[in-house]
């Protein structure tokens, strides 16, 4: 990808593709975050047109932007109607906006060099309007006129509190009035308030996305690590659940269901259903990359669990997990079953206390969960462990 700056209006009307090149719509605008602190305007998305309909893609399905358009990660894109939340501006609205003498006629964007995977404002073209066309006259940084990126006080105040670290960010949410707290939810993207809401406690959860519709708390769920959005599910009068899951895509419906079917205080209570998972002839190179891929939590990348196929939960006979120091250590052409170090591994239904003498005794970051065919269900991670087994309020105690 190329260190020159990516001009948004010459993207506009170009395609979007999907990872086999075949078009999936057609780019219309760019949705810009304002930052706090001076930092770029983050670039969270696109606004794409698909069979006359709006919809919203995240920067982070971008693998690469080229003259033949946007090139889509593997996997499906939301379907659901774009929908602009307090704070965001689109690239569009800037073009014929007053800067100086001059008047913005393009914005330019480029990867982050501090959020990896991601966008930022990085430039803006700037000219003069003659008759019914416009010259360029000069490129400059996308500060030299920040008055441009100012989205008025209120998503100002909003946009310094989503930059806040998630834990502090929940901690902040507690304090907020109900009108700031149903604005901050509103103007939070899906996975960012999944990521805020897995630093609450259940009852905090549920008031905070008491305010919203079904559709969005659904996606908000779906954004949630599978063993966080059970406890969550979990708390909810089952008429409410029930409704909740039945919006959900079918796949995750069914992970959830399959997971709220054991107690709370066992072993399957604790486990994700999404452990990173890999078949025994990958090699070692393949499993790095999947581990340093954007979206992989750091705790997930931690450890990688090997199975015989299926990969998906409940998978083939579990053969064992490895650390990701003993990956970096090996030949990167070399098998991942070469590099299995453990073979621990627990039943759904033994209790969280056992599971956190288990893993004390065997110096556990990570633990398997499978039935009783040797079938992997999940995996439960040492942090999973310490948030069962602290008081219920210990976050409040924390702030």
């Amino acid at each position: 990808m190329s260190e020159e700056p990516v001009f948004t209006s010459r993207l506009a009307g170009r395609q979007l593709l999907a990872s086999d090149e075949l078009p999936v719509g057609r780019v219309q605008d760019f949705v810009i975050l304002p930052t706090a602190g001076g930092e770029p305007p983050w670039v969270l998305g696109l606004v794409v047109t698909l069979h006359r309909r709006q919809i919203f893609v995240n920067m982070g399905r971008i693998t690469e932007i080229s003259v033949d358009g946007a090139h889509l990660r593997s996997g499906t894109v939301d379907l659901r109607h774009f929908a602009r939340r307090p704070g965001e501006l689109l690239a569009s609205e800037l073009y014929g906006q007053p800067a100086g003498d001059s008047i913005v006629l393009d914005v330019g964007i480029g990867p982050s060099k501090d959020r990896r995977g991601g966008w930022e404002v990085a430039v803006v073209a700037l000219g003069q309007r003659r008759g019914l066309r416009r010259q360029a006259s000069a490129v400059v940084p996308w500060d030299k006129y920040p008055e441009l990126f100012k989205a008025g006080e209120l998503a100002e105040q909003l946009t310094q509190l989503r930059e806040l670290h998630p834990r502090d960010l929940a901690s902040a949410v507690l304090t907020l009035s109900p009108t700031r707290k149903m604005q901050l939810a509103s103007a939070l993207q899906d996975h960012e308030l999944a990521d805020v809401l897995e630093q609450m406690t259940e009852q905090d959860q549920i008031r905070l996305l008491a305010g919203l519709g079904v559709d969005r708390v659904a996606d908000v769920v779906e954004e949630m690590e599978p063993d966080d959005a059970v406890d969550l599910l979990a708390e909810m009068p089952a008429e409410e659940r029930e409704k909740l899951l039945a919006e959900m895509e079918n796949v995750q419906a069914a992970d959830l269901r399959r997971l709220l079917r054991y107690g709370p205080g066992t072993a399957g209570g604790l486990m994700t259903s999404h452990p990173l998972i890999t078949l025994p002839d990958a090699s070692v190179a393949e499993v790095l990359a999947r581990i340093r891929a954007p979206e992989v939590a750091m705790t997930t990348a931690v450890q990688v669990y090997v199975c015989e196929p299926p990969e998906t939960p409940p998978t083939g006979r579990y053969l064992g997990s490895c650390g990701f120091q003993r990956l970096l250590r090996q030949p990167p052409g070399d098998p991942v079953a070469d590099c299995i170090e453990e073979s621990t591994f627990v039943r759904p239904g033994l209790s969280d206390h056992q599971v956190a003498v288990r893993m004390a005794a065997y110096d556990l970051v990570g633990v398997a969960v499978c039935d009783d065919g040797g079938h992997l269900l999940g995996a439960i991670t040492v942090d999973d462990v310490l948030d069962r087994l602290l008081p219920p309020d210990w976050r409040r105690e924390e702030t």
